[in-house]
């Protein structure tokens, strides 16, 4: 808590409650103040230093205003405020004479406060110290061992409770004091609606008697709840005093209002029979009124059949129904949950609905996290007694259970609890952490995830050597490939690696040609491909063995002729390479690569042609076509001579185009007649049509002439 704290020692220390959770507040052996409003989130603040004060105040109370925390103390017959800036004397209005403070003592909301000073004199008021509600002279000369206030939310008649070894002495704001005597030693805890008195042998609440339960139960009551519960016991008894009472209820229009008063009053009941007899009467109200919603009389009877099951001796949890509605269920299940009254929290949940998730699925996952921390039980036994207890359960998980199992040092009872976690996801990372890596491989590989194998494949290769990490993965082909994959993006090098070990020839070889295009320099690039001939011959992959080195040969083509013309072919396809040279007329390199890479022939003409037709070089284009037969037939030479709009170079091409394509060459030069003869010639009805297609009206004497040789060829 600070080297400060730790140096001069903790004299004293009291916890309080704070808009900010449970707080702390010591006094140091340097007589200083250091509290923290929030003990989860520990923030100390040490306070101004308080003049004159020597060791530990005679007394000192920590007070919570504006969600501001200040110390009230008192020093003799000084009292003083301390709050993170400053200390202030104070002086509370009306107190009378005295030589020093014995006791302080502020009540449960921090609004009241009350002063005992040496004279016996007890001072109320305001914990502002601007208002004095009163004072009594309690003839008690002596300090207190306790003073507390007591009192309940919209306490009518509020008092303070002190405590003396055998007294125990309950002053009221109205100048009255009651006196208890008390035969052991006890100790008493202030709540928000009352006080606790608790001793070896007892365990008491004194409280002010709430003002409903006045109402109904003070002599010769006629508020509509005591009429209402009069008529029922008359009711019960068969007796025509029961309509009285219920007629003078109805007459006084308040029959609504003496069902809430018996409601009300039973919750604040501790007697079961009392209850119920509160109960029946409000039921037996509620059947005489038509527009009177059930709701609360049914949340009161479901929430005392809780706090009965909860006060009873052997749970030992005396609530009063203000705590249970202040505390709110969830915290109730926890207190249960912590002290493991499992069958009973269960029953709570299932009984007023509670979400699984938030009910029995939690009261399962808290059981079988101390059932597996039980010693006298092997693992088969608790991992079954799980199995069976939990089962499937929505909200509860295994692998949390396991690693419960874990902390607790029983690893093979957590790895068959783990068994039984449908999630993957949750499986392998506590496999990991308990180093069971081989099994979270396994786990993640059957899970189809990944993402999860990638994770555990990264870890085993942070924990493991090369060697074992890559004999692992051999293992399990599905992370290897996925490692594989994982390789070829981030790191190359592992990946020849794992190539190598697994003797793979035929993977190797393909490393080694995607290394070598991204090498720039031409001698690492061949060198690197010549490794892949290598691998490849010894794969015995021979069209990859011939493909590769033809890469070679390429490449050195390409040196070559970069260094003689500067031309920029190395890196180029085959193909490119030959567009290149035909495009600057290089002509003789160019079949010099025909030649020596086998090019088909149809590819050869095909990119001679369009390279000659580009640069508009028809002499040369003829000569080609003359060359010897065209592999790519005729045609051709008309389509590229269209496309750069020369009629007559096209026309040439026309007479040496086969005669199945006569038609489409003559209709390629816009012309209509020879198309036409065409058709007739081969008596193609379809070929026919296209051309009458193409006819505009002007051509009248063609269309008759096509339409008859249609109909001749029809009638035959």
């Amino acid at each position: 808590m600070g080297q400060d704290v730790v140096n001069s020692q903790v004299l004293e220390a009291k916890v309080f409650h704070s808009p900010y959770g449970t707080g702390i507040a010591i006094v140091t052996g340097a007589s200083r103040f250091t509290l923290a409003t929030n003990i989860d989130d520990l923030k100390l603040r040490r306070l101004p230093e308080v003049p004159g004060l020597q060791g530990v105040p005679s007394c000192w109370v920590v007070l919570t205003q504006d969600r501001q925390t200040k110390v009230l103390l008192a020093n003799g017959p000084e009292i003083f405020v301390l709050d993170t800036t400053s200390c202030t004397s104070v002086t509370p209005p009306g107190l009378g004479p005295y030589n020093s403070i014995l006791h302080m003592s502020v009540s449960f909301s921090y609004k009241y406060l009350a002063i005992l000073t040496d004279g016996g004199l007890l001072w109320t008021g305001s914990s502002t110290l601007q208002d004095k509600l009163g004072d009594v002279d309690t003839k008690m000369r002596s300090q207190p061992k306790q003073m507390l206030w007591c009192r309940r939310p919209r306490a009518q008649q509020p008092s303070v409770v002190l405590v003396w070894d055998r007294l125990l002495l309950v002053v009221g704001l109205c100048n009255d004091t009651i006196q208890f005597s008390v035969e052991d030693q006890c100790v008493c805890v202030g709540e928000l609606d009352g006080v606790r008195i608790i001793s070896p042998s007892s365990h008491e609440l004194l409280q002010e008697v709430p003002l409903v339960c006045q109402d109904i139960f003070k002599i010769a009551s006629m508020a509509p709840g005591a009429l209402l519960l009069e008529a029922h016991r008359e009711y019960e008894k068969c007796s025509q005093k029961a309509d009285e009472y219920l007629r003078e209820i109805k007459e006084q229009n308040m029959l609504e209002e003496a069902v809430q008063q018996c409601v009300e009053a039973a919750g604040h009941e501790y007697d079961t029979d009392t209850q119920k007899a509160l109960l029946r009467a409000a039921s037996f109200g509620k059947c005489f009124l038509t527009d009177l919603s059930p709701r609360e009389f049914v949340n009161i009877c479901r929430e005392l059949r809780v706090l009965n099951a909860v006060r009873d001796p052997d749970v030992g949890l005396p609530l009063t129904h203000t705590q249970f509605k202040q505390m709110t269920l969830p915290v109730l299940i926890d207190r249960l949950v912590y002290r493991q009254y499992y069958p009973l929290v269960m029953e709570v949940c299932r009984y007023l609905k509670v979400p699984d998730f938030q009910g029995v699925s939690r009261v399962l996952k808290h059981w079988a996290s101390c059932k597996v921390q039980q010693k006298d039980l092997s693992d088969e036994d608790i991992a079954r007694a799980v199995c069976l207890k939990v089962g499937d359960s929505p909200g509860v998980s295994y692998s949390h259970i396991a690693a419960k199992a874990y902390e607790c040092g029983r690893t093979e009872l957590a790895i068959k609890l783990l068994d039984f976690e449908a999630r993957s996801g949750e499986q392998v990372p506590l496999l990991l952490k308990m180093k069971r890596s081989q099994l979270a491989l396994s786990k993640a590989v059957e899970s189809g995830d990944t993402d999860l194998v990638y994770t555990v494949v990264t870890y085993l290769k942070n924990q493991m050597n090369r060697g074992d990490f890559f004999m692992t993965l051999r293992n399990q082909p599905v992370a290897l490939s996925l490692y594989r994959q994982f390789c070829k993006h981030e790191e190359q090098e592992t990946l020849k690696d794992l190539y190598n070990q697994d003797d793979d020839h035929q993977e190797l070889a393909n490393y080694y040609i995607s290394a070598s295009y991204r090498e720039k320099r031409l001698d690492t690039r061949l060198s690197l491909l010549q490794r892949a001939v290598d691998e490849y011959n010894k794969a015995k992959n021979e069209f990859a063995v011939k493909a590769t080195e033809d890469q070679i040969r390429l490449l050195r083509f390409q040196k070559k002729l970069d260094d003689d013309k500067a031309l920029g072919l190395l890196g180029m396809s085959l193909q490119k390479t030959m567009e290149s040279l035909l495009e600057v007329g290089l002509h003789k390199e160019t079949d010099q690569l025909y030649r020596e890479f086998k090019v088909p022939d149809k590819r050869y003409w095909w990119l001679k042609l369009k390279s000659l037709a580009e640069k508009e070089e028809w002499e040369e284009v003829e000569k080609f076509s003359r060359s010897k037969k065209s592999p790519i037939g005729y045609l051709v030479f008309v389509e590229v001579c269209m496309k750069k709009n020369n009629k007559v170079e096209a026309k040439k091409y026309v007479v040496k185009v086969s005669p199945e394509q006569k038609v489409k060459a003559h209709l390629a030069v816009g012309d209509l007649e020879g198309a036409a003869d065409a058709a007739i010639e081969r008596r193609n009805q379809t070929e026919m049509g296209t051309v009458l297609a193409r006819c505009s009206a002007s051509d009248r004497l063609l269309i008759e002439k096509l339409n008859r040789a249609k109909s001749s060829v029809a009638k035959k």
